[in-house]
């Protein structure tokens, strides 16, 4: 098993001490994903692996697998697949967070790689992705009367010739005919061996895991064996997981986060999952729930995204004894400091930061659980990996090294980055001799600590999701009445971020906004991409060489949006709002209020807390 003998990084020179002791071979000596649950059954047979809760409901009865038992499933499901589809079949899955659905990803990159698959997108855009991976499988889940999966995997089927259809259903459903049931399937392979010969190892890919924004070909990030191994024991370490832990497991399995510091991280060092729900947080019984749950299964770490973790604290704890708790996590998109000092407050807690990136195979960077936590920041690199900050040249290349908090770009070097897109095209400017360029800005304290200030590529991030702006612009320039299209985010304090997109029409065109919005939801595949707001603006603003300047449009985006708050919502039609691009958090917003408002101060400070930039409330 790796070597992580409880050890418990809180600083920096725990970090260095613990890096200098032992290589990273000495430590990690697993060479497949398959040696990580075999470890793992052996060092805690008996233990609980995986708690499924279905509805979440009082007198619910879950479902428990223990860690032997999800070896076996592992090896039966790779042992499946394998006599489906042949030597290292690629293994596609369209399916919500279940015990099938760990056991379908790791047995796919056991036998082959696996395709986590959004199955939120439409129709489309995963035949795409499946056509583009290459996968001869897909795992989908049977019908339900709310999920459209199964009807969108027959379609799938009818658009991709030779694709072999697994149905993941209920035990004693109907079969049907030309498609395999997985239950059954399942327990007809051998769950002690495997009957290929070796499992996939080293830098054999495990996955293609696609990225936010599915625009034109995909963009599928490779996953090695070795890549996904590195950064699950840097998670585990960072994390300070501990056997007997008991991990809230709400995000989804399509999605590193969920995956790698939510799923193997754990898995290395026997935490037990409480999978609340197929749904996670988007199911609204367990957000009202959470916290009898959190009770109820004596969950010691809690973790989610932003905007989730903002909806459960709404929720009052009650007499529920949530004392188990020990720590808290949240990645995905930056925290607001607000909902940070709310965990703290309701549950005694930090609520401490990661950094993720799919291009890194999952993580960058943790704020180690087992530290005092510092606010606004993702922490230190992961044990054996480089983190750099380093200057944005002119004309757009990177250069030296950057001081103490100055800004620069978040670089990342280590054997858990990616060794690349699928398609070899996409790697310009993202990898450079084995530096990842994360797109992202930020910088570095006296402590080293990492902070994110904002992003140098313009992805959108609604929730966690990654919205690629280029996809609400394509389709909005083929309305026949648009010249051009901008899409940017606009702050919002639930969702961090909310797409809008400016517009500029044509001469003599005459078309409605709401025209427009018909037009955006007829055209974009991913309704979180839908613009939360059109608005037509004269000319767009250009830099010198023709490129769209969006760094004023995401400054008129905020001051739209804090002018409604302020003077709408607050009620203060006196104020004025002023936003400047800069910062270390990328934006500050100044509220200037009349003497007269001057009492409300507070009001709006407050308000403001709930947002990523920097603010100032003045008086006049």
């Amino acid at each position: 098993m790796a070597v992580l003998n409880g050890e418990a990084i809180c600083t920096r020179d725990d970090l260095v001490q613990f890096e200098t002791e032992m290589t990273l071979d000495q430590r990690l000596p697993e060479r497949s994903i398959l040696d990580v649950f075999i470890a793992s059954a052996a060092q805690h047979p008996t233990s609980t692996a995986i708690t499924m809760l279905m509805t979440g409901a009082v007198d619910e009865q879950p479902r428990r697998i223990d860690y032997s038992q999800m070896l076996g499933m592992i090896r039966s499901a790779a042992n499946l697949f394998s006599s489906l589809g042949g030597p290292a079949p690629g293994v596609a899955y369209m399916l919500p967070s279940l015990i099938e659905t760990y056991v379908t990803l790791w047995g796919a990159e056991t036998a082959g790689y696996a395709v986590p698959i959004n199955f939120l997108l439409q129709p489309e855009s995963i035949a795409e992705l499946i056509k583009a991976s290459g996968a001869k499988i897909l795992v989908a889940l049977g019908p339900h009367p709310q999920l459209d999966i199964w009807e969108k995997a027959l379609e799938l089927r009818e658009q991709i010739p030779g694709l072999i259809l697994v149905r993941v259903s209920p035990p004693g459903t109907p079969p049907e005919e030309g498609s395999v049931d997985f239950g059954s399937a399942m327990a007809e392979q051998p769950a002690d061996h495997l009957i290929f010969g070796e499992p996939r190892s080293g830098d054999d890919i495990a996955a293609y895991f696609h990225t936010g924004g599915t625009t034109g070909v995909p963009k599928l990030v490779a996953h090695t064996h070795r890549s996904q191994l590195v950064s699950a024991f840097g998670g585990a370490v960072m994390c300070g997981y501990r056997t007997g832990d008991v991990m809230t497991a709400t995000l989804p399995l399509f999605h590193v986060a969920g995956t790698i510091v939510a799923g193997l991280s754990a898995f290395m060092a026997g935490v037990e999952l409480v999978v609340m729900s197929p749904g996670g947080l988007r199911n609204p019984a367990i957000v009202e729930g959470f916290w009898r749950l959190v009770a109820q299964h004596k969950a010691t770490v809690v973790g989610g995204v932003p905007t989730a973790i903002s909806a459960v604290l709404q929720v009052p704890v009650g007499d529920n004894d949530i004392s188990a708790v020990r720590t808290g996590l949240t990645g995905a998109a930056l925290l607001p400091p607000a909902v940070g000092a709310r965990f703290k407050e309701v549950t005694g807690q930090h609520l401490h930061e990661i950094l993720g990136m799919t291009e890194s195979s999952g993580l960058v960077s943790i704020d180690p659980l087992s530290g005092p936590g510092a606010v606004g920041s993702v922490g230190w690199p992961l044990p054996y990996t480089q983190v750099d900050i380093l200057r944005l040249n002119k004309d757009g290349s990177l250069g030296g090294p950057c001081e103490t908090n100055e800004i620069g770009v978040i670089t990342i070097k280590g054997e858990h980055v990616s060794p690349g897109y699928r398609d070899p095209a996409h790697n310009a400017g993202v990898f450079d001799d084995g530096r990842l360029n994360s797109g992202d800005l930020g910088y570095k304290d006296e402590q080293g600590r990492i902070y994110v200030a904002g992003r140098a590529k313009d992805l959108i991030i609604r929730s966690g999701h990654n919205i690629d702006p280029a996809m609400i612009e394509n389709a909005m320039t083929t309305h026949p009445a648009v010249k051009l299209a901008a899409a940017v985010g606009m702050p919002d304090a639930y969702a961090g971020e909310l797409p809008v997109c400016f517009v500029e029409l044509l001469p003599g065109a005459d078309v409605s906004i709401e025209d427009l919005h018909q037009h955006a939801q007829s055209s974009i595949d991913e309704r979180p991409a839908w613009p939360k707001h059109i608005i037509s603006v004269d000319a767009i603003p250009l830099t010198t060489v023709g490129k769209i300047y969006k760094p004023s449009l995401r400054c008129d985006a905020a001051k739209t949006r804090i002018t409604d708050l302020v003077q709408s919502e607050l009620g203060l039609a006196n104020s004025s709002v002023d936003v400047v691009a800069g910062g270390s958090r990328g934006m500050r917003v100044t509220v200037t209020l009349s003497e007269n408002d001057r009492s409300s101060i507070g009001k709006v400070e407050a308000a403001l807390a709930a947002f990523l930039f920097e603010t100032s409330v003045q008086v006049s």
